[in-house]
């Protein structure tokens, strides 16, 4: 697509937000449209960042690699030889971890690129990771949640609950695990016991559906701010939520491709970012994300 068009549909779609979502004035900053970063990839996935504001990012059905782009606005890759992943995140530790969908894996890497398996034979998604080093993926296929504990042991957390759960984010407090549904149209939330294990499903937002006959929202890639608003790529756009649940407004996709996954990242972690097909775009918030890898938030900044 030419970036003429891109410029025309991007700036249209800024209207829109602005004038059937009011609410999201809280949170987007006037005259700032979504922001080209990144292109030429074929199906870009996997944000997430680091504390410096450095985007990491894969592109999961053509990429050979974990891509970073640094706050000058450089892309490069960032560890080689890592086909095939659509879930990133990096942990307290300072390793960076991964769903590798296509290998069936879940993996850590060291700044270097040294891999060490953490499960085999999964159907993993996305993950997140928690300051004390617990870590939660989502099983698409068979509906499940599992955890990785600090000491490395896997079990399911949760499971059937979801028809087919995808993105997964924390509260600022790291009390919470939000989780999308791919399948249907509500944003779960479990209460997270003090031994890393999950409390009872709760639906905690329901999610815009293309049209109102629809139970299917395809939500897939979440993130969290450090109010506490989750944010959901969705098939309408990237829905955004109060921590209570309430609908604030829906931010259109920068183009008519797929968003599929979203983060903070950029100079202080105030620009939102998302994957769109084979590129990754951004725009100025009034906001900053909760970065998990870091304490957790627990009081109201």
């Amino acid at each position: 697509m030419h970036r003429f068009f891109i410029t025309l549909f991007v700036g249209f779609g800024f209207l829109q937000t602005q004038a059937d979502d009011a609410a999201l004035s809280g949170i987007l900053v006037e005259g700032h449209d979504w922001e080209l970063i990144a292109e030429g990839f074929e199906f870009t996935d996997g944000l997430a960042s680091d504390e410096a504001g450095n985007l990491y990012f894969s592109d999961v059905k053509a990429g050979d690699a974990i891509f970073r782009t640094d706050l000058t606005g450089k892309t490069e890759k960032f560890i080689s030889d890592a086909p095939g992943i659509s879930g990133i995140q990096k942990g307290s530790d300072g390793k960076f971890y991964a769903c590798v969908a296509r290998g069936q894996r879940v993996v850590s890497f060291t700044k270097d690129g040294s891999e060490k398996l953490l499960a085999d034979e999964v159907r993993p998604n996305d993950l997140v990771v928690a300051h004390d080093g617990n870590l939660y993926f989502t099983m698409t296929p068979t509906k499940e949640i599992r955890r990785i504990s600090p000491s490395g042991e896997m079990s399911v957390v949760n499971s059937g609950a979801i028809t087919r759960p995808n993105g997964i984010s924390l509260s600022p407090d790291q009390k919470t695990l939000a989780v999308s549904d791919h399948g249907g149209k509500f944003l779960w939330s479990f209460a997270i016991k003090p031994d890393g294990t999950l409390g009872e499903a709760n639906k905690l937002a329901t999610v815009k559906t293309a049209d109102e006959a629809s139970e299917v929202s395809r939500g897939d890639g979440t993130a969290t701010d450090k109010n506490g608003r989750y944010y959901v790529t969705t098939q309408v756009g990237l829905q955004v939520f109060s921590k209570k649940g309430k609908l604030l407004g829906v931010i259109r996709a920068p183009s008519e491709n797929p968003i599929v996954s979203t983060c903070f990242a950029g100079p202080d972690h105030t620009y939102l970012y998302v994957a769109n097909g084979g590129s990754i775009y951004r725009r100025k918030t009034k906001t900053s994300g909760a970065l998990f890898f870091l304490k957790p938030i627990t009081k109201k900044e």
